[in-house]
């Protein structure tokens, strides 16, 4: 069993987001879903992204920071696009973390700090022509992950939704969602 802390993406604590952590802790984790909008949600992910703005992306990871004040160190951080923001600065930074799991987004590994974790374990899961995740670099920061590091692997589904694994959202994509889900599972049963 792990403890997970599971970060929203930019249309905030969605009822897909939910479904995901339900999924998780059906197969017997802990997870906590902090809410880093207060309880907003967004239509659209520009709306979501406009709202991240206005709080300000240092602002979302020390949201994320202080939503962990209190948990145990042997975590493991999953993010959801906006939500690998604190995800991956958590993993990077606080000592103890048991694992990461990065969907739909990558930083590059210097954003927080000059190296990734020795022996820490990540997954980053996107759809290989997600318009975000490849045009805005983060495929990048994802491959050079796994290249500096072995115990990070890159897993890219065909198609090109960006949030496909919020089940509440049109990019939902059943099959690739499903695909992920068990890997997440997979994953997790070693942390």
């Amino acid at each position: 069993m792990a403890e997970v802390v599971l970060f929203h993406h930019a249309q905030g604590l969605t009822q897909g987001v939910v479904a995901l952590a339900a999924e998780l802790r059906a197969g017997g984790h802990v997870v906590h879903t902090p809410d880093l909008f207060a309880g907003r949600t967004f239509d659209t992910l520009e709306q979501g992204v406009q709202h991240a703005q206005e709080i300000g992306f240092g602002e979302i990871v020390e949201r994320g920071a202080r939503a962990v004040d209190g948990l145990m160190t042997e975590l493991v951080y999953v993010g959801l696009s906006l939500g690998v923001l604190p995800a991956q600065y958590l993993a990077q930074t606080r000592s103890g973390a048991r694992g990461a799991i990065f969907l739909h987004a990558c930083l590059p590994r210097s954003e927080f700090g000059s190296a990734w974790p020795e022996g820490l374990p990540a997954q980053i899961h996107a759809m290989e022509a997600d318009p975000f995740f490849v045009g805005d670099g983060d495929i990048e920061s994802a491959q050079a992950l796994v290249d500096e590091t072995a115990d990070v692997r890159l897993f890219l589904y065909p198609g090109d939704s960006h949030l496909f694994s919020d089940r509440s959202l049109a990019a939902y994509d059943p099959a690739a969602a499903a695909v992920l889900e068990r890997r997440l599972l997979d994953f997790l049963a070693d942390r």
